[in-house]
Parts: structure tokens; C-alpha cells; sequence
């Protein structure tokens, strides 16, 4: 499937993957609405995109979304669950469900880890937070990520960006 940059169009459908990302055992967890109510959560999709802020969507052939992965840097103050340093963008990656198992979540993370490498600031690293249980941490792992710190039952992993060194 084609993958594409994320534009502003896209912020409803990255706070519908960002659902998908929270409910990603397939049970119904978290509503959307509890997703934009909760501050934490809302953090990484609100204003999309903010400066600094990018990522990936992959469409059908009809141009119909599936999936996205994206980025965006938090502030110490207001951190994600993968917050590693202001500096270093936290990524949330989600597929629809009908499209899963088909390699689509490896595509768009590694469009992604391409788009960090050639962002104009110091992309050096990604992080991103990972439940216990959740399949995706696989992909993490095959992908370079690396554990970083834990916290309750989620692991805050990091990627050193191919080429780009702090």
C-alpha cells in the first residue's frame, strides 16, 4: 500500500489511529471521546501538526487511510508515556484492524524512521511506550528500538535514527 506524508487533513484520522493504538488488543478500552477528554492522551494528536511535528499515512489504492505513524516532540512538563527528553519525538503507530497481519505497521515505521532522518532539526532518536503483551513490540525490537526505562506495565524503548547522530 502506498504510504504518504501526514498533513493537517489528516489530524481526524490520526486521532482515530490513535484509538486504534490505545485499543490495541481489540477491546473497545477507551472511547474516542475519553481519548480527546484525557490530557495525556489528547497530547499527541491536538493542534496537528505543530512545528516539528511529522509522519506517515498509508492508504488503500483508492487513497482510503488504513494506518499512520507519526511523531511530535513533548515538553518535559507534559510528557507522553514514552517521554525520554524534550528533544527526542515520541511516535504512536496504529493500523486498522481489517489491515493488520499484513506487514503494513513495519511500512509505515520504517517511512517514519526515513522522515525522522531527513527532518531539517536534530532528529537523533525516537522513543515510544509499548504494553506488555502488545504484538507491536516485536516490530520494535526488529526494527532497532531498544528498552529504555519501564513504567508500570509499559516499556519506554528508543531508536538511535539510521545517520543521524547527536
Amino acid at each position: 500500500m502506498p504510504v504518504r506524508p501526514a498533513t493537517a487533513h489528516d489530524a481526524g484520522f490520526l486521532r482515530r489511529i490513535l484509538q486504534e493504538a490505545y485499543n490495541w488488543n481489540g477491546e473497545q478500552r477507551f472511547t474516542a471521546e475519553q481519548l480527546a477528554a484525557d490530557p495525556h492522551a489528547a497530547r499527541y494528536v491536538a493542534d496537528w501538526p505543530r512545528g516539528g511535528d511529522f509522519g506517515v499515512v498509508a492508504e488503500t489504492g483508492d487513497g482510503e487511510p488504513v494506518g499512520a505513524a507519526w511523531a511530535r516532540c513533548l515538553p518535559e512538563d507534559r510528557p507522553g508515556y514514552g517521554f525520554v527528553a524534550a528533544d527526542v519525538p515520541e511516535l504512536t503507530l496504529g493500523v486498522l484492524p481489517a489491515h493488520r497481519g499484513r506487514g503494513l505497521g513495519r511500512s509505515l515505521m520504517e517511512a517514519l524512521i526515513r522522515a525522522a532522518a531527513e527532518q531539517d532539526g536534530p532528529v537523533t532518536r525516537l522513543s515510544l511506550s509499548v504494553e506488555d503483551g502488545n504484538p507491536a513490540a516485536r516490530l520494535y525490537t526488529s526494527l532497532g528500538f531498544v528498552r529504555a526505562g519501564r513504567e508500570g506495565g509499559s516499556d519506554t524503548m528508543v531508536l538511535d535514527v539510521p545517520g543521524r547522530r547527536g
